[in-house]
């Protein structure tokens, strides 16, 4: 299988440290949607990051699709997801709250980046800024009343989705979203950058894995 779009974007970052903890074997090609848009638009006319050939050469897209799809092919042993009912409704809370602070980050980064100053809509920003920062203070909340586990073989989708999540975010925005007000989020991503899956599979413009 081939893993296609750049880690600088946290849903392709997500599925590459995801698939190394299923043990799901996959190559990587960083092919950006912006600066070699016509080459991605040759593997997927869509042109969405990650997306996902597969070996039968059909293409997938969206992180969460694709990771679906790699649980089935890492068999139920391999679960990143619980499977007690409170534990997975627990999760998947915390996944959304996840998603929606990278689409927030994004659409932050898109239209301070892509869209010129005098045309950047200030109520817009101000609103995305404002549910960007309520998906933070809620996971915020989550891991200061319960902490993820951290450690290789335990860690979740959940604890994977806010890790990368976060690190985009201060990454990217960290005047927006100041580290010192959420020092669980901070401590947890700092750690979890350490597990060999993050380490392979770093935030920026190579590709995984990382030479050693």
């Amino acid at each position: 299988m081939q893993l296609i779009g750049m880690l600088d974007s946290p849903y392709v970052r997500r599925v590459a440290v995801s698939l190394q903890l299923l043990e799901v074997p996959f190559k990587h090609r960083a092919i950006s949607v912006f600066s070699t848009y016509e080459q991605f638009r040759q593997i997927n006319p869509v042109v969405k990051a990650p997306s996902l050939i597969c070996d039968d050469g059909s293409v997938l897209m969206d992180s969460t699709l694709i990771l679906d799809y790699a649980q089935s092919l890492a068999g139920p042993g391999k679960s990143l997801m619980p499977v007690a009912l409170d534990e997975r409704r627990r999760a998947l809370r915390l996944i959304g709250l996840a998603l929606a602070a990278c689409e927030k980050s994004v659409q932050i980064v898109y239209e301070r980046d892509l869209r010129p100053a005098e045309k950047q809509y200030q109520p817009w920003l101000s609103r995305v800024t404002e549910q960007l920062l309520q998906a933070y203070a809620a996971l915020e909340t989550e891991l200061t009343r319960q902490p993820l586990a951290l450690e290789r073989g335990r860690i979740d989708q959940a604890g994977i989705s806010i890790a990368v999540a976060w690190y985009f975010t201060q990454a990217m925005l960290p005047e927006i979203v100041r580290a010192s007000a959420f020092p669980a989020l901070q401590q947890f991503s700092s750690v979890a950058e350490t597990l060999p899956a993050f380490a392979a599979a770093p935030h920026g413009l190579g590709t995984y894995p990382v030479a050693g």
